[in-house]
């Protein structure tokens, strides 16, 4: 069964360490894709996503200029994020890890992320919904985010950054209603 991403009720956040000593998060754009999922056998579903990276918000617009730039996502070169799993491993109730390929910056390098599936429930206008949540860390330099100035405590941004998904996915047939499926 084939689910799309509600980009209404879906988001991808982020934090990273400033300076070492607090924590900065932010939202990236909005996230679209397509989720095959037979809820009785999530080992065997495949993800495609994406987000766009333009729409980056840290409450900050002088930081969120930096960030679209060369020194960091380049969004006039590279708009979008994209993951596309290749492998989910079942880890415990409801609980899982999507191995895949995740590019950043024109940069495709292995990932995993832990996902927990919420549920399937019944749409308040017809037609059913997938809820599911999202993490993974990875090492930001590894794709080409090098920018950074030494400071007294180690370096201004870590190289570490956390990645928070929460999905909403809607069946096919909402989806085909809502224009968000061809």
């Amino acid at each position: 069964m084939f689910w799309y991403i509600d980009p209404s009720h879906s988001q991808v956040g982020f934090k990273v360490k400033h300076m070492m000593v607090s924590t900065v998060r932010g939202r990236l754009g909005k996230l679209t894709g397509r989720i095959e999922l037979d809820p009785e056998r999530p080992e065997k579903a495949r993800l495609d996503l994406a987000v766009d990276v333009a729409g980056i918000d840290t409450g900050d617009a002088k930081r969120d200029g930096h960030l679209r730039s060369a020194d960091f996502f380049d969004t006039e070169r590279h708009p979008t994020i994209t993951f596309t799993s290749t492998a989910i491993f079942p880890k415990s109730d409801g609980r899982y890890v999507a191995s895949g390929d995740l590019t950043i910056r024109g940069m495709t390098l292995p990932a995993s992320f832990d996902i927990e599936l919420l549920g399937v429930v019944d749409g308040m206008q017809g037609g059913r919904s997938l809820g599911a949540s999202a993490t993974a860390a990875i090492d930001r330099t590894a794709f080409g985010l090098t920018w950074n100035m030494p400071v007294p405590s180690g370096v201004l941004v870590s190289e570490q950054v956390k990645i928070e998904v929460e999905v909403e996915a809607i069946d096919e047939a909402t989806a085909k209603q809502r224009g968000l499926a061809a």
